[in-house]
């Protein structure tokens, strides 16, 4: 089906500016009210609730606390496009002063899943009055859990992705101004794993060290090497962040420590990278625990995998925002972030994009995501339902599709 004409865009915009008022309740609701990961009960009947409205065929509890809405279109068509939203917010206590600041103390939306559940929904509401313009079915996933990496795992286990051929998502950007979006081709977030470490010595007096396997001092040289390998072993144009946030051991000042536990994270946005990071890294810790007589046990998982922009896809985005606001409105980010995202989860089932919405405001401070000052620019809001819900239309207009 051939993109006719710029009317369907035109009636997006008008129909998300009728809703703005709404939009402006509901996000504010949202925020007065967060939920952490796992646990977001009310705001997932509310997000039912307005699925329902819609006339969206509404399932509650999938992937723990998850709700999928359908909506069908023309159902000749078999395809189905989906478009997931997350929901959790985080363990911070919030420091704006608004009136519509969090009323649960030391829990916050501070990396905007309010915003997110809002845009969500508004793409529901607008295109559900333009079904009898879609060739297909449209899967609206309202995921919990992002924020501990484990939402996308329970939902595609729970079947959010049976059946689905694309998927489409978005996550705000405080140092993006509001009213542009973010592009990205390819990467877009890395992948994170998890790495503990522990270094088993022999104890001894701290005044006789050659009588003993001085575990803190073997995992310092774990520590150095791991770092300078990568900078000399690695392929610099894949970069590695392998960082230890955590180090424990030993019992006294002058007792030779006997073991010693590092716990730390590994992020790389390349495929290959991470698949060989596992091997690699215990090499290194091996050959450095038999040069200097110590044993080790490694325990190296797997989180969640980096986000790769199918460049298909984005450009329906792209084009999206070209056609609704203008190519001034297009900011192409020419890096990735090493941050997390299980986005990510979702794509080795089908091929998607997520942009990023632009929150910042002009002319002031913009706190960064997970601060407690953390405060999005609502106008972005509008911008986000504009785009999603045109991007799905670029997709379904488009006459591969």
């Amino acid at each position: 089906m051939p993109d006719s004409s710029a009317a369907i865009y035109s009636e997006i915009q008008a129909l998300t500016t009728a809703l703005a008022p709404r939009l402006l309740e509901i996000r504010r609701h949202l925020h007065s009210h967060p939920e952490l990961s796992g646990q977001e009960i009310q705001t997932a009947a509310y997000v039912a609730g307005v699925l329902s409205s819609c006339g969206l065929h509404v399932r509650e509890g999938m992937g723990q606390m998850g709700v999928i809405g359908e909506l069908m279109g023309q159902t000749s068509h078999q395809r189905c496009l989906a478009i997931r939203t997350d929901m959790d917010a985080l363990p911070i206590q919030e420091k704006v002063d608004s009136g519509f600041a969090s009323r649960t103390p030391g829990i916050m939306h501070a990396c905007g899943h309010d915003i997110h559940t809002t845009v969500g929904l508004g793409t529901v509401m607008v295109l559900s009055q333009l079904a009898d313009r879609i060739p297909g079915a449209m899967r609206f996933i309202f995921q919990s859990a992002e924020e501990i990496a484990q939402g996308a795992n329970w939902m595609v286990k729970d079947g959010a992705m049976e059946n689905v051929d694309s998927i489409f998502s978005l996550h705000v950007f405080p140092s993006i101004m509001a009213g542009k979006i973010g592009i990205r081709y390819g990467a877009l977030t890395a992948a994170a794993d998890d790495l503990d470490i522990t270094i088993i010595g022999e104890s001894g007096h701290g005044a006789r060290p050659h009588e003993a396997i001085d575990a803190i001092w073997i995992a310092s040289q774990v520590i150095t090497s791991l770092q300078q390998a990568i900078s000399r072993t690695q392929n610099p144009l894949r970069p590695i962040v392998l960082t230890i946030g955590k180090i424990s051991g030993g019992h006294a000042s002058n007792i030779i420590a006997d073991q010693v536990q590092l716990s730390g994270t590994v992020r790389s946005l390349h495929p290959e990278t991470h698949e060989a990071l596992p091997q690699w890294i215990e090499q290194i810790i091996a050959s450095i625990c038999q040069t200097y007589g110590a044993k080790y046990h490694m325990d190296y998982r797997r989180g969640v995998p980096s986000v790769q922009n199918d460049p298909h896809l984005t450009g329906f985005i792209e084009a999206a925002v070209a056609d609704t606001w203008g190519r001034e409105a297009i900011q192409i980010l020419h890096e990735p972030s090493l941050g997390a995202e299980d986005f990510a989860v979702y794509l080795d089932h089908a091929p998607g994009s997520m942009f990023r919405l632009g929150v910042g405001f002009q002319n002031r401070l913009n706190y960064p995501l997970h601060h407690p000052l953390f405060e999005p620019d609502e106008k972005s809001i509008v911008t986000g339902v504009v785009t999603m819900a045109s991007a799905a239309m670029k997709y379904w207009h488009h006459p591969s599709n």
